[in-house]
């Protein structure tokens, strides 16, 4: 008889008879109790009582009571986790059963009780089990490590089980290196920022053996971890790709996926010339298209992952477009997804035949399809030139039909047609005006009502089929409601003559009579445009339209690159990164394809925008310098001093120098142009430009290049000590002070506080905070700063240039893995070595030194008797700068190696670790 006899039975009171069952002494009572106790719990029914009893039952040789127990354990403990504790012994014992099938028994249960009192109770087993002789003990005790970890994190990593996990990589059975590497995966997403899986060339190697052997979910494992290494170069890539191009032949469709993932995330650094790189395009597509043959299901799971991979490389599939044609059993997700990617494969070579079979479909029975075919048509119309004119032939053969659905469809994409080829389909125009009175959805209403404003002047009634659509202008949508105003503008400025009554019933309705914003604010644009000067109302309303691009849902590069990482997995099938569907966003790291290599086609131009920054942290790129004045001498801060005009129209930025080595080599001798208003005091004989050193003495703590080290008054303050020395015959009041953009954003934090009046061949000391938050320019050389002060006597401009050290925040340090993660990324080009000669200091020393200023050490190691400091410093704007400085003991020099998305900033870097060192 089955066991669904125990799940039978209603009698009150049984708790006591199972009680009593339990305790028997005969083995065969005992097992038929514990199942009708398993039974109970399974419908529901409460047998907690029972707990004592049944880990009674636990002392037995029995592997199937013992499971049966188990069984029990897991579901009560966490409700009983006084009783549970009773258990512990025999956990203990059964790690060391003789038979290994108990001893995984035992830690499997261990792993999934989640009571904090027992979990270090079950560390000592656990250990025992993880070094265990049979392969799968080890492998059940490397799971249980995982489930460990997610109950008490901080246990785990004392007892040093992580470690252990690592070792298991190297296992000699595969089971177990699949099961490490999954437990290890799933740690490491818990917590992204500890680089568990510290991958190199030997633990790829070891998992590339492991794949060969293990079963299907261990490949599946040990791939999706492969997708997480970035080989050192294309040789290491393509050595990768060898060997797991067999997976791609796996009857699993999850194995295949996840091989594909790992060998497209590859295939950015090879070459496109190596032959290899042509044979794994022509290995790649018979996988993807035997995935079609699968169920429904499977089906639109892999289309949605081809549609990935057809976005980044088409060439695989471009010959295998039959297999995309449309079955007429398919169900509609299938059928659309289908379509999309047909008209992504559409080249000149197939656009017949991809046309004939979208003529084909724009006749089937199923609604949503059959638009979707005919959107498809203009899409080809637009991506392949040549097609074109068949493409709207065809459209013109399905407006003839008459279907409703259809022709709606026929009119939005004739309309894209236009902007893309202007001056070359408008013959079919007659045939979509005789279609008007049909057309009720918005938006081919909306893409009518432009073509008729757009070809006014070529359709003789146009102003008759505007009118007719304005009749019910507050009935329609905010679409077509937007495009009706603009189009009936466009006919006014094009037939004035006619239409100034319709001109002024459609802005009085949009401005009026209508309660939306956008419409109102369009309205009142067009009417005080066209009130004012209807000539600019031509220009901007009328103006050339830019052609449309052939593909407008593509998806952008930099997700797509990193979907391409999640090929497989959730995320390929929403084409939204994890974090925009994932509660909470825990454990999920941005991933991203790795950099070409220095042999593939071209390298990574340094102008694309950085990808791998710190997450959160994009660091802030400084505009290039434009108008050298910025907004330095539109000084709103008084009224001017009156006096006689100037002789000359520009003051020389030389005028007060801090360097005493004119300021015109600095600045490229740029000269700055005073504003009209500025005049020369009368009591003063020389025109400004002769020197205004006599008038107004100007020393700056900033501009301390000449070896002197300024260390910061706080930690985080930066600040501007400024000498101010009167040189002129009469008092100066009404100071104030403004800074020119700059490249790091610079700018007075407070007014300039000068208290008292300044009195002739008086000096005055001050220290002006200064704020990170100002407008951006970048300057040349890039710590140059533009400083204007402005008195009761006229306004004088000064340049300095300030140390690197000063814009280094307190939390510049980077965690190791973050560190080594970074230097990869950052392409070698970036790379500046320097010599710092005459610095007798060792490592400890330079790196507290250092470490004050804010220069960090994130780790140190000795290499042949070298000392090398690897550290990482941030600037105020985000830009991380990483060093890895070269210490030899008993040599005065030592070498500075700085990589940073920013090179320009390596050189005004290296000066601080001079100026820093050498103080």
């Amino acid at each position: 008889m089955t066991d669904s006899k125990y799940f039978t039975t209603t009698k009150k009171g049984e708790i006591f008879e199972l009680k009593a069952e339990l305790n028997s002494d005969k083995k065969e009572k005992k097992k038929e109790a514990v199942k009708k106790v398993i039974a109970s719990m399974t419908v529901g029914k409460d047998v907690s009582a029972l707990f004592p009893d049944v880990v009674n039952c636990m002392q037995t040789d029995n592997l199937e009571l013992k499971k049966l127990v188990y069984l029990y354990l897991m579901n009560y403990a966490k409700s009983q986790p006084d009783m549970a504790i009773m258990a512990v012994n025999t956990f203990v014992k059964d790690c060391e059963d003789p038979n290994p099938l108990i001893r995984a028994l035992a830690v499997r249960t261990m792993g999934c009780i989640r009571v904090d009192k027992i979990t270090e109770y079950l560390c000592e087993p656990l250990r025992k089990c993880l070094k265990d002789e049979d392969p799968y003990v080890r492998k059940t005790a490397a799971v249980c490590v995982a489930k460990l970890h997610d109950i008490n994190a901080q246990l785990v990593e004392d007892q040093g089980f992580l470690d252990t996990l690592k070792d298991l990589i190297s296992d000699s059975n595969p089971m177990v290196v699949a099961n490490a590497v999954a437990a290890l995966s799933e740690i490491a997403e818990s917590h992204p920022s500890s680089n568990l899986l510290d991958l190199n060339p030997q633990s790829i190697n070891k998992l590339l053996t492991a794949l060969n052997e293990c079963t299907e979910w261990g490949q599946i494992f040990i791939l999706d971890c492969l997708a997480n290494y970035t080989p050192k170069d294309d040789r290491e890539a393509q050595s990768i790709c060898e060997r797991v191009t067999p997976r791609l032949s796996h009857a699993n469709s999850a194995v295949v996926l996840s091989a594909v993932k790992v060998l497209m995330k590859f295939m950015e650094m090879l070459s496109k010339d190596l032959d290899y790189y042509g044979t794994l395009l022509k290995k790649l597509a018979p996988p993807l298209v035997t995935l079609l043959s699968a169920e429904p299901e499977l089906q639109y799971v892999a289309l949605r992952n081809i549609n990935l991979i057809v976005q980044k490389r088409p060439e695989i599939l471009k010959h295998e477009m039959k297999v995309f044609f449309v079955k007429y059993n398919d169900p509609i997700y299938v059928k659309l997804e289908k379509l999309d990617i047909m008209i992504r494969l559409a080249s000149q070579a197939n656009i017949a035949q991809v046309l004939a079979e979208l003529k084909e479909y724009a006749t089937e029975v199923d609604v949503d399809f059959v638009r979707k075919a005919v959107r498809a048509i203009g899409r080809c119309a637009i991506k392949v030139e040549q097609s074109a004119e068949r493409c709207v032939s065809t459209l013109l053969d399905l407006i003839q039909t008459k279907v409703n659905y259809v022709v709606q469809e026929a009119i939005v994409v004739i309309k894209d047609i236009f902007r893309k080829y202007p001056n070359k389909y408008e013959s079919v125009i007659a045939t979509l005006c005789e279609n008007l009175d049909s057309l009720d959805e918005p938006e081919a209403r909306a893409a009518m009502i432009w073509i008729v404003g757009e070809y006014a002047e070529r359709i003789d009634n146009a102003d008759e089929l505007l009118e007719s659509f304005l009749e019910g202008f507050h009935d329609e949508s905010t679409q077509v409601q937007l495009q009706l105003l603009t189009a009936i503008v466009k006919l006014f400025l094009k037939k004035p003559t006619e239409t100034q009554e319709l001109v002024q019933q459609v802005l009085s309705l949009a401005t009026q009579d209508s309660d939306n914003p956008d419409l109102r604010d369009r309205g009142y644009i067009y009417w005080r445009l066209l009130s004012t000067d209807p000539v600019a109302a031509k220009e901007v309303v009328l103006a050339e339209k830019p052609l449309i691009s052939e593909e407008t849902d593509l998806i952008e590069p930099t997700l797509l690159d990193e979907l391409i990482c999640y090929i497989g997995t959730l995320a390929s099938v929403y084409h939204k990164p994890p974090s925009a569907f994932v509660e909470g966003g825990r454990g999920v790291v941005h991933k991203s394809l790795p950099p070409r290599t220095a042999s593939s086609e071209s390298a990574e131009s340094p102008e694309t925008a950085p990808t791998g920054a710190p997450p959160g942290e994009q660091p802030d790129v400084i505009p290039a310098q434009g108008d050298l004045l910025g907004d330095l001498l539109n000084l709103d801060l008084g009224p001017p001093v009156s006096g006689p005009p100037l002789a000359t129209s520009s003051v020389q930025m030389g005028a007060v120098d801090l360097l005493g080595g004119g300021l015109d080599s600095l600045i490229g001798g740029t000269n700055f142009v005073a504003p009209p208003t500025a005049a020369v005091p009368a009591n003063l004989g020389a025109p400004i430009g002769s020197g205004l050193n006599d008038l107004f003495d100007l020393t700056s703590g900033v501009g301390t290049l000449s070896g002197s080290y300024v260390a910061p008054k706080a930690v985080g303050s930066i600040s501007m000590d400024l000498q101010l020395t009167n040189k002129a015959l009469q008092v100066m009041t009404d100071f104030a002070i403004q800074f020119n953009r700059n490249s790091f954003g610079l700018a007075p934090a407070a007014p300039l506080q000068v208290h008292a009046p300044l009195s002739p061949n008086q000096t005055v000391e001050i220290s002006l905070p200064l704020s990170t938050v100002g407008s951006v320019m970048k300057m040349e050389p890039l710590n140059n700063l533009q400083v204007a002060v402005k008195n009761n006597i006229d306004v004088f401009y000064f340049s300095t240039l300030y140390p690197l050290h000063i814009l280094f925040v307190e939390d510049g340090k980077m965690d190791r893995q973050m560190f080594l993660a970074t230097w990869k990324d950052i392409p070698n080009e970036n790379e500046a070595q320097f010599q710092i000669r005459d610095c007798p200091l060792n490592a400890e020393a330079a790196s507290s030194k250092l470490q004050s200023s804010n220069i960090f050490t994130v780790a140190k190691r000795n290499v042949e008797g070298q000392d090398m400091l690897y550290q990482s410093l941030k600037l105020t704007n985000g830009i991380w700068v990483l060093a890895e400085l070269r210490i030899q003991p008993g040599n005065p020099s030592c070498t500075l190696s700085l990589k940073c998305r920013a090179p320009e900033v390596s050189q005004h870097v290296y000066q601080a670790y001079e100026t820093i060192l050498k103080n």
